[in-house]
């Protein structure tokens, strides 16, 4: 019973480990989508100033902090797994 109640909970993280990749992966597919129709119309309505350097940096500070948040905590090495290790650890501790 506890064996089936774990694979449950580990399969319930990994869909939504899914989840937050799928939706950075669709993050990243709309910011390269869109930049290149910022540059576009940026050039040809108003050449004299490149104003589409603020949303493309903005945007890409935010889509910098998504894949960090999604992916490259995890990199570092203090993911979710990490986080759960020494929640573990604290709790066995007398």
């Amino acid at each position: 019973m506890d064996n089936q109640l774990y694979e449950q909970q580990r399969y319930e993280k990994a869909q939504k480990k899914v989840q937050e990749i799928k939706g950075f992966y669709i993050h990243f597919i709309v910011f390269a989508v869109l930049v290149p129709m910022f540059v576009f119309v940026n050039l040809t309505f108003s050449p004299g100033y490149h104003w589409f350097w603020f949303p493309i940096l903005g945007w890409g500070l935010g889509l910098f902090f998504h894949w960090f948040g999604v992916l490259g905590v995890d990199k570092l090495g203090f993911g979710k797994d990490w986080e759960d290790r020494k929640i573990k650890e604290f709790m066995d501790k007398k």
